[in-house]
């Protein structure tokens, strides 16, 4: 029974999988975002609007407070780690960072009432994903990086690094 389970639920996911080519599997993008599940289905069709099936992603707490160290140093080597072999395997072009409103991580380091002050919060995500933005072109200078800040009704602000303006 658990075999024709399987089975079952499986056909239906053949049906829409593309297979994994080998060769030339070329990502434009490596994609850090947090891992909240709130917004999930508008990172996904932002990202197949702008490289559809083209990155590889990683999802960490707080995305670029990740980075940063938080919770814990590990996760920032797990980025760096993930990045390197990215830009190795894949040879990508670009890292693209997802920060969003209302994030637990933010709160829990800063202020548990962050979100409810929406200037103060975005300029606590903007200074993290510009450090971000530095650390990520001080050891891959020839990527991109694009900032962005993901507000509770799904709009995708780009933040310009401070370095840019």
């Amino acid at each position: 029974m658990r075999s024709l389970l399987t089975t079952i639920v499986s056909i239906p996911l053949l049906e829409f999988a593309k297979p994994a080519l080998s060769a030339n599997h070329h990502a434009k993008a490596l994609v850090l975002s947090c891992i909240d599940f709130r917004f999930m289905n508008a990172e996904q069709q932002f990202l197949s609007n702008i490289l559809p099936q083209q990155y590889d992603w990683t999802a960490l707490a707080g995305a670029s407070l990740a980075i940063s160290g938080f919770p814990h140093q590990a996760e920032s080597t797990v980025f760096w780690d993930q990045l390197e072999i990215s830009y190795k395997l894949h040879d990508i072009e670009k890292v693209i960072i997802l920060d969003h409103e209302d994030c637990g991580a933010y709160g829990s380091l800063i202020d548990p009432n962050l979100h409810e002050n929406p200037e103060q919060e975005y300029q606590a995500h903007a200074d993290y994903l510009n450090q971000a933005y530095t650390a990520i072109r001080d050891r891959y200078p020839n990527l991109d990086v694009e900032l962005y800040f993901i507000t509770l009704d799904s709009q995708f602000q780009a933040v310009i690094p401070k370095q840019i303006i």
